[in-house]
């Protein structure tokens, strides 16, 4: 059974814009419940889907951006680190730092257009050793 983890936008269309035209990703689910919509977006790789979510209260537009204060809440899996940075930034993500190469891959951190922090993480570019 897939991950689910809710992810706060100010418009459902708008998070469909950033993560299915922008980055590539797969609209799994789009519901029509009324008052509100399901709608579950996955990135290519295998991983977590995301349950976009348009905030009701003030608590929740507060937390719109900052959902894990101003730590890193989410990890992007990648194949090719390049390809994916650009279309971050096409969709109009920002990258806060230029990549490195760490133990497990290349990393760079960069926002959502909502202000979230994420990494990128791709494949390493230089041998373990």
């Amino acid at each position: 059974m897939p991950s689910r983890i809710t992810f706060l936008v100010p418009e459902y269309d708008e998070g469909l814009t950033f993560f299915v035209e922008g980055l590539g990703w797969t609209c799994v689910e789009d519901i029509d419940q009324g008052r509100k919509r399901w709608v579950v977006v996955a990135p290519p790789m295998p991983g977590t889907a995301l349950i976009l979510a348009r905030p009701t209260s003030p608590a929740q537009v507060a937390a719109m951006g900052a959902q894990a204060g101003d730590r890193v809440a989410f990890f992007l899996d990648t194949d090719d680190f390049a390809r994916d940075a650009d279309r971050i930034i096409a969709a109009g993500g920002r990258f806060l730092e230029e990549p490195r190469d760490e133990a497990y891959g290349r990393v760079a951190q960069w926002r959502d257009p909502w202000g979230n922090k994420w990494d990128l993480i791709g494949p390493a570019t230089q041998p373990r050793t």
